[in-house]
């Protein structure tokens, strides 16, 4: 058995979340490629992530 899934089923821990932002920072990077500034290119991921831009992005 896998060692991440055997770690989960023993402690129920997860590092979904962790892969969850390493996905969206990824495609946030690929879309900010064509971006003139590099400053404009590191900023976009990292406002991708950020707890504000998620919550303004998905009201309930």
């Amino acid at each position: 058995m896998c060692d991440g899934i055997e770690t989960y089923l023993t402690t129920g821990i997860s590092n979904a979340a962790s892969e969850g932002n390493n996905r969206v920072i990824k495609i946030e990077a690929r879309n900010a490629f064509g971006f003139r500034s590099r400053a404009n290119q590191r900023l976009r991921p990292r406002c991708a992530t950020t707890w504000r831009s998620r919550r303004e992005a998905h009201p309930r």
